[in-house]
């Protein structure tokens, strides 16, 4: 049995509509949160809404956003206030890369991208609801970010470093909005198996190389999605309230060697 730890806490999720953030949409459910998927492929999204819907009809809501849009976070905000009349966390999960290539390689299109997704959102979501948090003196914003942000590879060298600036202002925003009760902290996974596996490692995401990968990890297994949302249960939750300004590693020890 669920053990609630986030019951009546309402909570934005950026890029809910599969991989990491589809799992933390359903285990924040669980664990007794009002979601609100915010997504910007309509079908997925949907999908998402019903499949929690069909048990937890009250504590979900999809709203189609655009994260890199300040207009879109402005109408996400008014949406779930006007759904639930408050928020408590804003989790910017969204995020992209590029397929690994040479960095000299990578077109100013999918450099654009990869800057609005991973980084523009997390300013546009500190502009929109930060100010609303100070006013409730209280909120919590967690960011996905990841291993890739302490350890950049090559020919993922542009992505490691939108990762990088991700970590950097969890710590500076924790740092200047702690004393108006706001904590932020982020996630930093190690490679997972989702929808951009194969992007990040540039070939097929299939049982030779997630045997080979993970014979690497000092854990001898992979990522599951769990792992990440049993971190960010955490880190949303009460039982954390003097914890921020943390990037916190989910690497199996990766990063250790």
């Amino acid at each position: 049995m669920s053990s609630k730890r986030l019951s009546g806490k309402v909570c934005i999720i950026t890029g809910a509509g599969s991989g990491f953030g589809e799992t933390f949409a359903k285990r924040f459910v669980q664990e007794g949160a009002k979601v609100v998927i915010a997504e910007i492929n309509q079908t997925a999204g949907k999908r998402v809404e019903e499949e929690i819907a069909s048990s937890h009809a009250d504590q979900v809501l999809f709203v189609h956003a655009d994260v890199t849009s300040k207009q879109s976070w402005e109408e996400l905000l008014q949406k779930v206030l006007d759904k639930f009349g408050t928020l408590d966390v804003v989790f910017n999960n969204a995020g992209t890369t590029y397929r690994k290539k040479p960095s000299h390689e990578v077109t100013e299109k999918e450099w654009q991208m990869l800057i609005d997704v991973n980084m523009k959102s997390i300013y546009l979501s500190t502009a929109v609801v930060v100010p609303y948090f100070m006013n409730t003196k209280a909120g919590i914003m967690l960011n996905t970010s990841s291993i890739g942000g302490y350890h950049t590879k090559e020919e993922l060298v542009y992505y490691g470093a939108s990762k990088t600036f991700v970590n950097m202002i969890t710590e500076g925003l924790a740092s200047e909005y702690g004393p108006h009760g706001i904590r932020v902290n982020s996630i930093c996974p190690l490679l997972g198996y989702t929808g951009l596996t194969e992007a990040f490692i540039g070939a097929k995401n299939d049982a030779g190389f997630r045997a080979q990968f993970e014979a690497t990890v000092p854990l001898r297994r992979g990522l599951d999605n769990n792992d990440l949302a049993n971190a960010a249960i955490y880190l949303c939750s009460d039982e954390a309230s003097f914890v921020t300004g943390v990037n916190l590693k989910i690497d199996g020890g990766s990063t250790c060697v």
